[in-house]
């Protein structure tokens, strides 16, 4: 019987809401007080079911909740024959919480969303070459799969045929579709816009990267703040002292509607659910825009950050060097740029792959008699000539000469913190190329925003050269710069901003020799497409790596924070100003208090669904 009110609990306030609205027309219409006074016991008595079915359930372990204490004012307002207040105080607190599940279920629409987007089957391939589907969970690592137009990738995976375009949204928030081929990586959850291909399971079930962002979403929605767990204790201790000051008023004054009255003004329902519902939605609006923030205690830590440090290559660079500068000596350049493509074809340095991506397409020629020269670069014979690729150390070695210009290029390019490879043919330098890792598009005006959020030191660590760190910083108006710097020294440096400067500080990283800086900050931020490791010991995860979500999520921790504050000051509030209309004026009586203390539970559940929709001015 009891599950059976409980389950029924909305339709039992709808019963209760028609014998009001029927018990009041026909008291106006008819005058029949018999029948207002019945119709009114009668939704008094349904209402009161299940409330007072959840009062025992809470006394029973050692509870006073908010149920407790509507129960006792509607058997106090039965008591003093108020049959009025009793009907339509029951009606307000059901019809409330039926308010409150429909708008909390709307601020966990983002994990909704999430497990609806994971994909049921698969087309797996059979022994003899053909598909068939199956379901999810039977894919194993190695399994072929194939995915048609339309359809969501199963699975983490290479593609191993076919082209076409993939909607990543549901895990990078970037709806632009990706175009896929062979060798690219896929990921589960995601949707094959247009094309057919095939593709071999990397991490299956709960490994894949949708896997692990369902669960760290719900893991961090379902964790609590200091904030909360506060909150959680006050009104563990608050409740019974209504109850008590309720008791103590009643037998000072033997007024009874006046103790009924405290009891119903002083629920704190407002104030029990106003926290969580902000960070519940918070963290919503950064799993749907590519950001995850894993749980309530980041998002109160993270919005205070004063510091932020990077990591230079892969978080503020691409992570890839390419060709900045080229200087050129020669008119034949052509069939120079031909003859150093194809010796840089034989080499695996990454500088190597950085000229031969400026030159693009060329004629290769034969190439013969290759010298590594150790710490200076190759020598090698091309078509019958000889061609050094190097540094100026080799063009020394190899003395060639560089006139006046070529060595005010060279400054230049060091200048500008390039790593240089010079080329020359038979003895003279044709080519001077500089090249670097490229600062991420965008980056610049992402830091002008976390400064106008209220960051005040921007700062860069890196293994590199100070030299190089020096002209990153520069274009980048970063406040400190510190480069040749090892994994244990970053995470010392983190760890004097925090202990002797006394700075809140975050630490951007994509590296697993980033995890001990990560695990050091007070808030520790991945870069989503770095190591596992790094991603595990953050705090926060910029999904598909892109740095362009970092202000939004900071942004996002601010208004989160401040959305807590106002909830806390509403609900605060609106009990203040009942008690005091109780005390100094005539106005507000038991039912008006219920109202209004639904209404306040409404608000800052609105208040807190606001976050759902929030973008970065």
């Amino acid at each position: 019987m009891q599950r059976y009110l409980l389950r029924n609990k909305n339709k039992i306030a709808l019963i209760s809401g028609v014998l009001i609205v029927t018990g009041f027309i026909g008291k106006w219409f008819t005058g029949n007080l018999v029948f207002f006074k019945g119709a009114l016991i009668v939704a008094s008595l349904f209402g009161v079911a299940p409330i007072a079915i959840q009062a025992y359930q809470a006394l029973k372990v050692k509870v006073v909740s908010i149920d407790v204490l509507v129960t006792i004012a509607v058997v106090g307002a039965f008591f003093i024959r108020n049959y009025e207040e009793a009907a339509i105080v029951t009606f307000l607190f059901l019809f409330g919480a039926f308010l409150e599940q429909r708008t909390l279920d709307k601020t966990r629409s983002a994990i909704k969303e999430l497990t609806e987007m994971a994909p049921e089957s698969a087309l797996k391939q059979r022994e003899d070459g053909e598909f068939e589907e199956v379901e999810v969970d039977e894919v194993e690592v190695g399994d072929v799969l194939l995915v048609k137009t339309g359809a969501k990738i199963p699975v983490d995976g290479r593609v191993l045929s076919g082209e076409g375009s993939v909607n990543e949204a549901s895990i990078t928030g970037e709806s632009i579709p990706v175009a896929k081929e062979k060798g690219s990586k896929v990921y589960a959850g995601t949707i094959l816009d247009n094309g057919t291909i095939q593709i071999v399971a990397d991490r299956v079930g709960e490994d894949t990267t949708f896997g692990r962002i369902i669960e760290l979403v719900e893991e961090a929605q379902d964790s609590k703040s200091e904030a909360e767990r506060f909150i959680d204790r006050f009104s563990k201790y608050y409740t019974p002292a209504v109850l008590g000051i309720s008791l103590l008023v009643w037998i000072l004054s033997r007024h009874l509607e006046l103790a009924i009255t405290i009891l119903v003004l002083g629920c704190p329902g407002a104030l029990v659910i106003g926290v969580p519902v902000s960070n519940v939605a918070g963290i919503g609006n950064g799993a749907k825009n590519g950001v995850l923030l894993k749980g309530s205690e980041v998002i109160s830590d993270f919005s205070r950050v004063d510091t932020m440090v990077f990591d230079k290559t892969g978080t503020l660079t691409v992570g890839s060097p390419a060709v900045a500068e080229t200087a050129y000596y020669a008119d034949d350049i052509e069939e120079v740029l031909g003859y150093l493509a194809s010796v840089e074809r034989e080499s695996d340095h990454p500088l190597a792959k950085a000229v031969l991506e400026e030159i693009g397409e060329t004629k290769f020629s034969t190439v013969e008699e290759t010298e590594v020269i150790k710490g200076g670069g190759i020598v090698a014979r091309v078509n019958g000539h000889r061609l050094a690729v190097g540094n100026v150390a080799l063009m020394e070695r190899e003395k060639v000469e560089l006139n006046e210009k070529a060595r005010a290029d060279v400054a230049r390019f060091e200048q500008s913190g390039n790593s240089l490879v010079l080329t020359a043919v038979d003895g003279e330098l044709k080519v001077l190329m500089g090249v670097r890792d490229q600062i991420r598009p965008g980056v610049k005006e992402d830091l002008q925003k976390l400064k106008k959020l209220g960051v005040k030191n921007l700062v860069m660590l890196s293994g590199d050269n100070q030299g190089t760190v020096d002209v990153v910083s520069r274009e980048l108006g970063l406040t400190e710069a510190h480069g040749n710097m090892l994994p244990e020294d970053k995470a010392a440096y983190i760890k004097q901003l925090i202990e002797e400067e006394g700075q809140i500080v975050a630490f951007v990283g994509d590296g697993v020799n980033d995890s001990p800086s990560l695990a050091f900050a007070n808030i520790g931020i991945a870069m989503g497409g770095g190591t596992d490791v790094a991603i595990e010991t953050s705090d926060v995860v910029l999904m598909n790596s892109d740095f362009s979500r970092l202000p939004h999520a900071l942004g996002l921790t601010k208004a989160t924070a401040r959305n807590m504050k106002q909830n806390i000051f509403i609900a605060v509030g609106v009990v203040l100003v009942l008690l005091a209309g109780l005390l100094f004026s005539d106005w507000v009586n038991m039912s008006i208090g219920m109202l209004v203390h639904e209404g306040s539970i409404l608000a800052v559940i609105l208040n807190g669904m606001r976050l759902l929709g929030y973008k970065l001015r």
